[in-house]
């Protein structure tokens, strides 16, 4: 058993040791990983124009995107692998509101121009092919075997 004053030196020491590995680990990821895993070099002005529009329509306050976000919405991290770019593009250049009907909730029609579309087609394609590290995880669907 430890004493007070050895309890208390393993605990400066851990919080010590554990606090530097957290800041090393931290500035690794910042300084050397986060360029290469968001692949920064493919950002061009319409992935900036595409994140304008996410940003002046809100569409984080139905979405998520990267796990943040209202979860009213679907998540639409890997939108355009899911959907494809063709699908993204009519569902935002729709001038009626768009969606289930079967749960009542329905997508805004905020009726972007081509180009719009094609900028937020653009961002959500550079957000789906950043390394993520396996998020958002890909479902796991039952295979259920037809009997003869």
């Amino acid at each position: 058993m430890l004493s007070k004053s050895q309890a208390k030196l393993f605990f400066l020491a851990g919080t010590i040791i554990f606090s530097a590995m957290f800041l090393a680990l931290s500035y690794d990821t910042t300084v050397n990983r986060v360029g290469e895993q968001t692949h920064e070099e493919n950002i061009n002005e319409a992935v900036i124009a595409g994140r304008h529009i996410w940003d002046e329509n809100n569409c984080m306050g139905c979405h998520t995107l990267l796990g943040e976000g209202a979860y009213y919405a679907p998540e639409l991290t890997k939108v355009i692998e899911r959907r494809g770019p063709g699908y993204v593009k009519g569902v935002l250049m729709s001038k009626t509101p768009w969606g289930e009907h079967t749960s009542g909730r329905k997508m805004v029609a905020y009726g972007l121009t081509a180009e719009e579309a094609d900028d937020m087609v653009e961002f959500f394609t550079w957000i789906g092919e950043m390394d993520l590290n396996g998020f958002p995880a890909k479902p796991k669907y039952k295979v259920e075997k037809i009997k003869d």
